[in-house]
C-alpha cells in the first residue's frame, strides 16, 4: 500500500482509473435522466480534480516547502462556477439543477481525495453519493409528494376564474399562501398565471389534490413545481 501513497507510475495509473470509475458511476444517474451534466462531465470533473492534486504532490516532492493543499483549495472554490451553470430558473419560477451542481462539487472533492491517495475515503464517499442520487431520491419524492405543502403553477382564463379557484380551495380546507401572479413569457399567450403554495390541514396525496383542482372551469393548466 506504501507504493500507492507515493507518486509513481503505478499510483498515477490507479488514481486516474479510479477517478474515471467513480466519476462515471456518479454521472450515470444524472446522464440517464438527461440532466445538463452527465456521464462524461462527471468523469472529467473527477479526473481533473485528481490531476490537480497529483500535480500539487509532484510540486511538493520536487521543490518542497509549498502548501500541498494549495491547488486543491482552488478546485473546491472554482468548481462552483461550473455547478452554477447547471442551475436554471424556469419560466414557471422553478429552480432546477441544484442536485446536479452539488453532485459536481462532490465529484471534484472525491477527485481531490483520489489525487492525493486517500483511496478509502474516496471509494466510501463515492458509494454514499451514488446511493443518495438513486435510492434516496425515491424517499425524497415520497416525502415531498405526501407533505402538507404543495407548490403549484396555475393558469386561468380570467381573474374571476382565479377567484373561484381560491374559493374552491377554502371548501377543501386548503389554505392558499405565497401568491405570486406572473406574466407569461410565451409571446401572444394571454390569461392569468400564478405560482401558489397550498397548505392542507393534514398530510395528503398531492396527485389527488391536483386532480381534484384541475376539474375547475376556467383553469387552463395546473402542475406541481
Amino acid at each position: 500500500m506504501e507504493i500507492l501513497n507515493d507518486l509513481n507510475m503505478l499510483s498515477i495509473t490507479v488514481r486516474i482509473l479510479l477517478s474515471l470509475v467513480i466519476g462515471g458511476v456518479l454521472g450515470l444517474e444524472r446522464g440517464r435522466k438527461r440532466h445538463p451534466a452527465g456521464f462524461r462531465t462527471y468523469m472529467l470533473v473527477c479526473l481533473g480534480a485528481a490531476m490537480v492534486m497529483m500535480t500539487n504532490q509532484y510540486i511538493v516532492d520536487i521543490y518542497g516547502g509549498t502548501d500541498p493543499a494549495r491547488l486543491g483549495a482552488q478546485v473546491i472554490s472554482g468548481i462552483g462556477f461550473l455547478g452554477a451553470g447547471t442551475i436554471i430558473v424556469t419560466r414557471r419560477n422553478q429552480v432546477k439543477g441544484l442536485t446536479t451542481a452539488a453532485g459536481l462539487w462532490t465529484a471534484a472533492c472525491v477527485g481531490l481525495a483520489i489525487g492525493i491517495g486517500f483511496y478509502e475515503g474516496a471509494v466510501i464517499v463515492g458509494l454514499v453519493v451514488f446511493l443518495i442520487m438513486t435510492a434516496f431520491q425515491k424517499l425524497d419524492n415520497w416525502v415531498i409528494g405526501n407533505s402538507k405543502y404543495i407548490h403549484i403553477y396555475v393558469s386561468f382564463e380570467t381573474i374571476q376564474n382565479f377567484d373561484e379557484f381560491m374559493d374552491y380551495c377554502q371548501t377543501l380546507d386548503i389554505q392558499v399562501r405565497d401568491i405570486e401572479l406572473t406574466k407569461s413569457k410565451v409571446p401572444k399567450e394571454s390569461g392569468i398565471f400564478a405560482v401558489l403554495m397550498l397548505v392542507s390541514q393534514t398530510r395528503c396525496d398531492h396527485a389527488k389534490v391536483i386532480k381534484n383542482l384541475s376539474s375547475l372551469e376556467g383553469l387552463n393548466h395546473i402542475e406541481e413545481i
